[in-house]
């Protein structure tokens, strides 16, 4: 029997992994003034959110677990900016940024934070396990690497329907190692599914450092075998956000299939409110704080321009600590739930 042909070595080289883009201080969106705005407010107040959330977990408001999205905002926010209605997010615990991107109100987070009725899971779900299906948001979930799968079967979903919808699975670098992620990669590939990978690098799962734990820790390449492509992201940057997700929404909606983009960003607290992240330095925090910070580049740019002054900015900021507030106080008075509820919603 004659032997079986095979691509030469280059050439199945070529086909394995796709060009790349710089989205990590190349390639970014024309922003305008309403954009910067935009941009600065929706990021602020998951600042300041997520402030509060840590405040109140200190006085015993909040129970269980709680992981700050601190440092991480432009990645949430970059990527809505280029959805429009339909398109569905999904993502892991650290979850309050994402809530509040997608439009979920700060009264409905923070009281689910501690359990009270008002609660968007009426007070049962806490930080971990919050859903919004008018705002297309299908969770929070607790068990690593798990939403990957679900936001592939929200991308089947649309693609069985003959919608354009799109699908966002965040997930982290440390959940980039469960087996259901590839598991998942092989399907949305398979089928040609319309579903974004967004890999938030934010340098540790937990406690260790991605070069501890991983072999390939250029994550935008773990879908090269399956044919995905992927780009690393400056996460820090909310116009390199932008820039990429308008590039991959546009790739899914044309049905060309899955695409995964590394979002390169940090978080300034621990893995959540128990870890006092003793294992890196606090120069580095404070290099990332100083330098990097997605919140502060927004503001810079806006005052260089001329297009906010400092004082019309600090009114941006009194208005988002004034909603924040509200929440907390809506949080700490609201009613808990009935004892009824412990058999509402419930599959036998």
């Amino acid at each position: 029997m004659a032997p079986r042909k095979t691509a030469s070595v280059s050439s199945r080289k070529a086909a394995a992994k796709p060009a790349k883009k710089d989205f990590t201080g190349g390639t970014i969106a024309e922003f305008s003034k309403d954009d910067e705005l935009k941009a600065y407010r929706e990021m602020l107040l998951i600042r300041r959110f997520e402030e509060k959330a840590g405040q109140l977990y200190g006085m015993g408001f909040i129970g269980g677990f709680c992981h700050l999205y601190i440092g991480q905002e432009a990645v949430v926010v970059g990527m809505q900016l280029a959805l429009k209605e339909g398109d569905q997010v999904i993502t892991g615990y650290r979850d309050h940024g994402h809530m509040l991107a997608c439009g979920m109100s700060a009264r409905g987070v923070m009281a689910e934070l501690t359990g009270r009725r008002g609660g968007l899971s009426k007070g049962k779900g806490g930080s971990m396990h919050m859903f919004s299906k008018e705002k297309h948001f299908y969770g929070g979930h607790g068990i690593v690497g798990a939403q990957v799968s679900l936001g592939t079967g929200l991308a089947f979903a649309n693609r069985y329907r003959g919608n354009d919808n799109v699908s966002l699975a965040y997930f982290g670098d440390g959940a980039a190692n469960q087996g259901q992620v590839y598991e998942s990669f092989n399907m949305a590939a398979l089928w040609k599914l319309p579903v974004i990978y967004i890999v938030e690098n934010n340098r540790y799962a937990m406690g260790t450092s991605v070069s501890r734990a991983s072999a390939q820790t250029d994550f935008s390449q773990r879908g090269a075998s399956f044919g995905i492509p992927g780009y690393q992201v400056d996460g820090m940057d909310v116009r390199a956000v932008k820039a990429a997700a308008d590039e991959a929404v546009e790739y899914c909606r044309c049905g060309k299939g899955p695409i995964i983009l590394e979002m390169l960003t940090y978080r300034y607290r621990g893995h959540s409110m128990s870890d006092p992240a003793k294992y890196r330095s606090k120069d580095e925090v404070q290099k990332m704080r100083s330098e990097h910070d997605p919140i502060e580049q927004v503001k810079a740019r806006m005052v260089e321009k001329g297009w906010a002054s400092e004082d019309e900015l600090k009114q941006i900021d009194k208005e988002v600590r004034d909603i924040v507030a509200d929440s907390a106080d809506f949080a700490q008075s609201d009613p808990e739930p009935d004892v009824s509820e412990l058999y509402t919603d419930i599959l036998l």
